[in-house]
C-alpha cells in the first residue's frame, strides 16, 4: 500500500445495531469522503425506518396491522419483498419471513435479508468516491470494496472471526480487498434463530462464516447453513460463496 495512505473512521447506532465504516485515502477527510459517508449513514436510516419490527411507525409493521397498502409503501418495500421470494425459493424455504414480532404478531419479517441488502446498497455512494478503498461493518457482517480509479488501494483488510463461546477472543482472522463475509451462530447469545422446518431455535457449539461477493447472499446463506448445515454445499450454483465453520472452545485454557 502507498505510505501517503492514511484511514479513518466513523460509527453510528442504527438498526439497532453499531454501524462502523472505514476508508483509506491519500486524505481520508477530504469532503467527497465525508458526503459518501454521510449518504451510507442515511441510507440505512432510512432502511430502519421501512423495516424495523421494533418501530410500529414502519413500513413492515403497518403492513402486518394492515394499516399500509403497498402502492402506499416506500418503493424499498416492494423490492425487498420480492428478493425475500428469491430467497425463500433459492433456500428451499430454509430462508423465511413469516415470524414472531417483538410485540407477539406473526408476519412478515424480513430481517433476515434486510441488513445484508442495505448495507450492500448503501455502500454503492463509496464505490463510487475516487481513489478510495471501504469496508461497513454491520455488527459484524461487512462488505469490503474500491472506490473509482482505487486499484492501488487493493489491500486487503484484515477481519476477526469472533470465538462463539467467548467474543472477546479471535479465533481466526480473514482477509478480504473486495467482496462480503457474514457470520451467524448461536452460543454466545442464545438460540434467536429459528428453524422454519419445525419452528424451533437452533442452538449449536460453533458458528457459520460465509464469503462472498454480496453482503446480502452471504448473510442469508450463513444462516442457513447454521440451521442446516448442508445447505450451501449442495448447491454448486452457488459455488462463488465460501462457507467455514467456527468451533467454540469450549475450555479457554486449551
Amino acid at each position: 500500500m502507498n505510505e501517503r495512505v492514511a484511514a479513518r473512521s466513523w460509527v453510528e447506532h442504527i438498526m439497532g445495531m453499531p454501524v462502523s465504516v472505514h476508508v483509506r485515502a491519500d486524505n481520508p477527510g477530504r469532503g467527497d469522503i465525508a458526503e459518501a459517508v454521510a449518504s451510507v449513514f442515511a441510507d440505512l436510516r432510512r432502511a430502519d425506518r421501512i423495516f424495523s419490527t421494533w418501530r410500529p411507525d414502519s413500513d413492515v409493521m403497518r403492513w402486518r396491522r394492515g394499516d399500509l397498502a403497498l402502492y402506499a409503501a416506500d418503493p424499498w418495500f416492494t423490492e425487498v419483498q420480492a428478493l425475500c421470494r428469491v430467497a425463500e425459493t433459492a433456500t428451499s424455504g430454509l430462508f423465511t419471513t413469516d415470524l414472531l414480532g417483538p410485540d407477539g404478531s406473526r408476519g412478515f419479517d424480513p430481517t433476515g435479508l434486510v441488513k445484508g441488502w442495505a448495507v450492500g446498497r448503501a455502500s454503492a455512494h463509496l464505490r463510487a468516491v475516487d481513489r478510495i478503498s471501504f469496508s461497513v461493518n454491520a455488527a459484524g457482517d461487512i462488505i469490503c470494496g474500491l472506490g473509482v480509479n482505487s486499484a492501488q488501494l487493493a489491500a486487503p483488510w484484515r477481519i476477526g472471526i469472533e470465538d462463539p463461546a467467548d467474543p472477546k477472543q479471535i479465533a481466526r482472522v480473514v482477509s478480504i480487498a473486495t467482496g462480503a463475509i457474514a457470520t451467524s451462530g448461536s452460543y454466545a447469545r442464545g438460540g434467536h434463530i429459528i428453524d422454519p422446518r419445525s419452528g424451533r431455535s437452533v442452538s449449536r457449539a460453533y458458528s457459520v462464516t460465509v464469503t462472498g461477493p454480496e453482503l446480502m447472499w452471504a448473510d442469508i446463506w450463513a444462516t442457513v447453513a447454521f440451521v442446516e448445515p448442508s445447505a450451501l454445499r449442495v448447491r454448486p450454483e452457488w459455488d462463488a460463496y465460501t462457507l467455514a465453520v467456527t468451533p467454540a472452545r469450549l475450555d479457554a485454557s486449551a
